[in-house]
């Protein structure tokens, strides 16, 4: 599938991960970093309540102003949050899960409980890996 399948012709079209040419990649990339899954989960423990930026930010360690600006454009523009502002000065902007961004959430629920549930495990191969490098 060409990126331009996928985009004009796509509705209905399942993606390939493994063909070069296929969006799907991209989009794994974009929904696979630690901030949008933080963001995800953010905004789904509001639902179907908005949060507003600087909220998310603080419900977010770590997270910079233009990390979290950069995050929210990505998932905006992919359908996955709503925006909305409300006109004031400085204007207020208010953020919240699409259904499509709702059912993202339940994906990545589980890549993070996976991840929490071994990490214990993983630290201990890397340690082990780690100490074969030194002595190898």
């Amino acid at each position: 599938m060409t990126t331009q399948e996928a985009r004009t012709g796509g509705r209905g079209v399942r993606g390939d991960l493994f063909d070069p040419r296929c969006p799907t990649r991209q989009l794994l990339d974009r929904i696979g970093t630690k901030w949008t899954s933080m963001a995800v989960k953010t905004l789904a423990d509001a639902a179907p309540d908005e949060v507003r930026f600087a909220e998310l930010r603080r419900r977010m360690p770590g997270v910079s102003q233009k990390m979290l600006s950069v995050t929210l454009r990505s998932l905006t523009r992919d359908g996955l949050v709503s925006r909305r502002v409300e006109p004031a000065v400085p204007p207020r902007v208010f953020y919240r899960l699409t259904g499509l961004g709702l059912s993202l959430e339940a994906a990545l629920a589980g890549l993070r409980t996976w991840a929490e549930e071994h990490m214990a495990e993983i630290d201990r191969a890397n340690e082990a890996a780690d100490q074969d490098a030194e002595e190898g």
